[in-house]
């Protein structure tokens, strides 16, 4: 009985942990499909050039900030 109440109470966080998160997931899900057309638009031709331009697009948040610290480096 007791370890059912703990267990409730760790879901109970996880969740409201999530809902807390919601909208940035949001934001950066509307990035990464706004990110998608754009390289799409300029890599379509082949299908791995497809490919090319949908990891592009899942990774240009990490490109962005790592341009941004080399930018405060100098």
């Amino acid at each position: 009985m007791a370890e059912e109440k703990t267990d409730s109470k760790k879901r109970h966080g996880k969740r409201a942990m999530q809902a807390r998160n919601g909208h940035k997931n949001a934001v950066y899900m509307l990035g990464m499909i706004g990110a998608s057309v754009y390289y799409i638009h300029f890599h379509s031709g082949t299908f791995w050039l497809v490919i090319l331009a949908v990891l592009k697009a899942i990774i240009w948040p990490a490109l962005l900030v790592y341009h941004f610290f080399i930018l405060l480096q100098m």
